[in-house]
């Protein structure tokens, strides 16, 4: 049976509850927050099922193998400014549902918990626009993906490379009809830590419309956290001043295998993997608009053939692969543990909300300066140039 001796070696990725034949392993949350199997040993008859789809019990040897990269933009400019960087994935999502599909991706619940689920309407597909900086929590989704693959129905299921490679080996086969789409992840934060900060943003009695982690209130470059309320943008504050976003940055409430993540690497059992493209001006000026673009790395034919099928509601342009993934960190390298991690959790088990995040990120007068400089650097139409030429200096 699994056993979770160090909390490192588990992404919490559900492929071992999925398979388990008796239904025995449940996710349960730690005192961090994130979800965990447990066996319930009485049931359990030793098969050793849930051992051999443990994505990190069992890794994917990666290998290298020709892959296409692209720069996409949505032509829908709503869906695009609704995105978080060009709305490739809601492009890609369409041809699905057009083939008589279901989507499956991460959600808000009505308490603004974050969850996966499937649609099957081009409407819906707003419900997956926008990130959402907390690790989801997959329910049965895998098992409704292979229900849905029996059917002979077109599946797209994204998610953290985590969870691609956790299905993968859950499902055991490949699936004409299933398209895999991942994204350049960062890491996975504690929806205990998202809890707090729902609390902190009084979100229980003053319910909102919408949540957003990264609102182009001031454009792309700068995007914000945002809080709607009856149709309009209550509250904003960049990664410099809202304390979720500081928190995220500071690496501060990662899940423990984010640390060591074992996912982290170019070639990759996705179909398609996205992230944002900022610097867009270093493959395409004229594509340098700050609403936002998406770079598209194809492992597979079935990825390219999809980017084909997209070409009429998006603007596109193929990048050599090498040069598209020049700089990117994040695709290879995990990242680090703040030094704080430990304590900051032990306070997050005790403290309200408010009281945690003003003890660990206080908007002390240097974050309100900065803050102002960046708004002030807005206004006067430089922060793009301030930026770019801080990115050439970073290699980035």
């Amino acid at each position: 049976m699994i056993k979770i001796l160090k909390k490192e070696y588990c992404s919490g990725c559900t492929a071992c509850a999925s398979i388990c034949p008796k239904c025995c392993i449940h996710m349960k949350a730690d005192m961090e927050g994130f979800l965990y199997p447990e066996v319930d040993t009485e049931i359990c008859i030793n098969c050793g099922a849930c051992e051999k789809v443990c994505p990190i019990l069992n890794p994917i040897e990666e290998k290298e193998f020709s892959q296409k990269g692209y720069l996409v933009q949505h032509k829908n400019m709503e869906v695009r400014l609704d995105s978080t960087s060009g709305g490739a994935f809601t492009a890609i999502a369409s041809v699905i549902l057009c083939k008589g599909g279901v989507v499956f991706g991460a959600a808000y619940d009505e308490n603004f918990h974050v969850y996966h689920t499937y649609v099957e309407n081009e409407i819906d597909l707003a419900k997956f626009r926008n990130s959402k900086y907390v690790q989801s929590d997959l329910r049965n989704s895998f098992v409704q993906v292979k229900e849905f693959l029996k059917k002979d129905r077109w599946v797209c299921f994204s998610g953290t490379p985590c969870q691609i490679e956790g299905l993968v080996k859950y499902l055991g086969r490949q699936y004409e009809r299933l398209l895999l789409v991942d994204l350049v992840c960062h890491g996975v934060p504690s929806p205990l830590v998202w809890n707090k900060y729902l609390e902190y943003q009084n979100i229980e009695e003053q319910k909102p419309d919408n949540i957003r982690f990264r609102d182009k209130y001031y454009g792309y470059k700068y995007s914000t956290m945002s809080i709607i309320r009856n149709g309009q943008n209550t509250y904003h504050a960049g990664s410099q001043l809202d304390p979720m976003l500081r928190a995220f940055f500071s690496d501060i409430c990662n899940r423990p295998t984010c640390y060591k993540c074992p996912f982290k690497k170019r070639y990759r059992v996705s179909d398609l993997t996205l992230w944002d493209c900022f610097s867009v001006y270093d493959y395409d000026e004229t594509m340098d608009d700050d609403n936002g673009t998406t770079r598209v790395l194809c492992h597979t034919e079935k990825g390219k053939n999809f980017i084909q099928y997209t070409k009429e509601i998006i603007k596109y342009k193929e990048v050599d692969a090498s040069q598209l993934v020049i700089n990117c960190k994040e695709m290879y390298e995990s990242v680090k543990e703040n030094s704080q991690r430990k304590k900051f959790f032990l306070d997050a088990q005790k403290l309200s909300g408010k009281d945690l995040f003003n003890k660990y990120y206080p908007i002390t007068v240097k974050v309100k300066i900065k803050t102002l400089l960046r708004k002030l650097l807005l206004i006067t139409g430089s922060y793009s140039t301030v930026k770019k030429i801080l990115n050439k200096v970073r290699g980035r």
